[in-house]
């Protein structure tokens, strides 16, 4: 600590320093509020941008098959004359023109969305660019859509329309519906109600550039099985998207040798590709999705659970700080008892909020994907009215490439069901994947345990008594609050200094990252260095300095061990006793009720035009007073998105950071006495 090299790189940090508490006072109020923001906008600002990166790839490749074949067919007479093998008829110039021009529009807005979601174009330019270039790729084909319908009719002739047009209508669709998505986004963000822009993880900044790569994949490769196997480009196209999804109808197969060749590399390629798609929209919906719609839930059981509790006088008071011996004997209780019980209503709440977002995730996604499976049939049964299927028969269709099983007894051979086919299933497969992963967390971990249970009781016997696991399950089964099998795992006792049980995290496997190290490693002299330092004040009858140190040496110790724990999966939650433990550290005591607060039933977020609840503003943060919270209130570090490493962690940090500004501050006046 009294290295004269360090003075100057401590000096420089000084500066920095300075701006801690404005810094701290923004993270409270971040964190504060996280919870509140309206689960509206998280859509308008991080999903419907998402969405349009997802799908504006998509309808451009949609533009590009509306654009590589004529529009219309003249339908042979005779035996097996259908439109799938019509003569074409050339389509006029002007409408290759048109189709042209709305497709070079198109690929300029996907352009303009893709660099600023990279963060190389700035909002205010991209996002004009981005809306007027979809919509009027929209504009046009439905414009073209409407005259190829009505006005380029063919006299005497039985006339079909092929599946370009279809493609074009699909693209106009969906050019509109991303262009609106958009200006929603546009309008948030020009409110106040989100940054002007794009807050994205690096698998969600690269969805697009992954979209864009899949698209043009099974493009290139149905242009190579044109060539190769002879077929018209969009049945091409057709089979290449049934081959890299999995569904395998078996309509169009390879012929030759040559083809046959190419798809074993073919079909690998694009099952890794579609592979990092799907990962990317699973990020989207599994994890900043349900994350978010979780708090909301979490918040609303929060108000709910004090609002019954203040219909009960008892239970009211129970709310309140206990600020005096006389209310403690008549509640029967002490202030840290009572902040015990605020604690374990709190992680109920968690519990509670994280079962029903789980089973409303499980909800929502089957809903989808029932939704995909009856509207789908409903599509092939009028688009193959040809082949005169019947809606049970639809029905069974798209359940079977719904679920990738292809059987090929149904096929699509009209020039509307391909290209429905083909946008249909690029819809299904990954809505079907969102399921899955959905019951994953639900209804394949119920009957996981119940399997295990059962192999406890016949084969597979575990540690525990077949008494004790009946007693476990009854009392799971009766519990009003469930508790979460990762509460389980926490740590009974306080840690560092106190002691610390390892658990499950298995910390000394996991292989760490350099920066993690790193900090690990300086984290570590550090505390040699501050322990050496209260050895030698205790030697020296420096009581003060020898406390100071010691103190110094308990925040980096446990700073390092909390970093342990960054990792642990699922989350490591805390128990009582070990968040009081840190918070003593932190200079919070949880015996004393100054700090403390009732926990507000309703808290307005300032973003939606309220005011901030008057026991926020009570805190008085300018004056550096004591901020007041409760472990049921918005200021609860269980109420937070971060997760509790992390928050303990960052805290810390702010801290360690302060003790340190003050031991440079001391040592720095004890030089300026001693060259007086």
């Amino acid at each position: 600590m009294n290295d004269p090299g360090l003075d100057e790189p401590i000096q420089e940090t000084s500066k920095d320093v300075e701006q801690e508490r404005k810094d701290e006072l923004d993270f409270r109020k971040e964190d504060e509020q996280a919870f509140l923001n309206p689960s509206r906008w998280w859509f308008a600002s991080t999903a419907f941008p998402l969405l349009a990166g997802t799908f504006g790839p998509m309808a451009s490749a949609f533009s590009v098959c509306a654009l590589v074949e004529n529009w219309r067919v003249i339908v042979p007479h005779g035996p097996g004359g259908n439109e799938a093998h019509g003569f074409n008829v050339k389509d006029p110039g002007w409408l290759i023109a048109v189709n042209t021009v709305s497709l070079v529009f198109a690929l300029g807005a996907n352009l303009a969305l893709l660099l600023n979601m990279a963060r190389r174009l700035s909002f205010s330019i991209a996002q004009p660019i981005t809306i007027i270039g979809w919509l009027i790729s929209s504009i046009l084909l439905i414009a073209l859509v409407v005259t190829a319908t009505y006005s380029l009719k063919l006299p005497g002739q039985d006339r079909a329309l092929t599946q370009a047009f279809y493609y074009a209508i699909i693209a106009s669709g969906l050019y509109f519906i991303i262009a609106a998505l958009m200006c929603v986004t546009v309008y948030g963000a020009y409110k106040g109600h989100y940054p002007k822009e794009f807050k994205l993880t690096m698998s969600q900044r690269t969805l697009m550039l992954q979209t864009i790569s899949f698209m043009v994949y099974m493009l290139l490769g149905a242009l190579v099985f044109y060539h190769v196997e002879g077929w018209q480009y969009l049945d091409a196209v057709y089979f290449t998207n049934y081959t890299l999804l999995t569904v395998g109808i078996g309509d169009y197969a390879p012929q030759t040798h040559t083809g046959r060749a190419l798809l074993f590399p073919y079909a690998i390629g694009g099952i890794v590709i579609l592979g990092l798609v799907v990962g990317s929209i699973r990020s989207l919906v599994l994890e900043r999705g349900k994350k978010k719609l979780g708090r909301r839930i979490m918040e609303k059981k929060r108000e709910a659970l004090i609002q019954k509790m203040q219909q009960k006088y008892d239970e009211r008071q129970k709310l309140h700080p206990i600020t005096s011996k006389e209310k403690a004997d008549e509640l029967g209780m002490t202030e840290r008892e009572r902040r015990k019980f605020e604690f374990e209503l709190m992680r109920q709440i968690q519990d509670n909020a994280m079962n029903r977002q789980k089973w409303n995730a499980l909800f929502v996604s089957g809903s989808a994907w029932l939704v995909l499976w009856l509207v789908g049939a409903v599509v092939f049964w009028k688009a193959e009215h040809a082949q005169e299927w019947s809606y049970f028969g639809a029905l069974y269709f798209a359940y079977t490439s719904l679920l990738t099983i292809g059987y090929g007894d149904y096929k699509n051979f009209s020039n509307s069901g391909k290209p429905a086919f083909v946008f249909w299933s690029l819809l299904a497969v990954p809505a079907l994947t969102i399921v899955i992963s959905n019951m994953g967390d639900t209804v394949v971990k119920g009957i996981r345990d119940l399997t295990d249970y059962l192999g406890e009781f016949t084969v597979l016997p575990g540690e525990n008594s077949t008494q004790a696991r009946t007693k476990q399950l009854i009392s799971n089964v009766t519990s009003k609050f469930g508790k979460d099998q990762a509460q389980e795992d926490v740590m009974d006792e306080p840690p560092g200094m106190l002691g610390e049980k390892q658990g499950n995290d298995n910390t000394e496997d996991r292989k760490r990252g350099a920066l993690t190290s790193a900090t690990d490693r300086f984290a570590n002299d550090m505390e040699k260095e501050e322990l050496s330092a209260a050895k030698s004040a205790e030697q020296h009858g420096d009581e003060i300095s020898k406390d100071r140190h010691t103190y110094h040496y308990q925040l980096i110790r446990e700073f390092r061990n909390v970093m342990k724990h960054l990792d642990d999966n699922p989350p490591r939650r805390y128990s009582y006793e070990e968040w009081a433990w840190y918070l003593r550290l932190m200079g919070e005591n949880e015996d004393s009720h100054s700090s403390h607060r009732k926990a507000p039933v309703k808290v307005q977020n300032p973003d939606d035009g309220g005011q901030v609840d008057m026991q926020q503003g009570s805190s008085d943060d300018q004056e550096q007073k004591e901020r007041q919270w409760s472990w049921l209130g918005n200021r609860s570090p269980l109420m937070g998105e971060v997760g509790e490493a992390a928050w303990v962690l960052e805290r810390l940090s702010v801290r360690l950071e302060k003790e340190l500004k003050r031991e440079h501050e001391a040592q720095m006046e004890e030089r300026k006495k001693l060259g007086e």
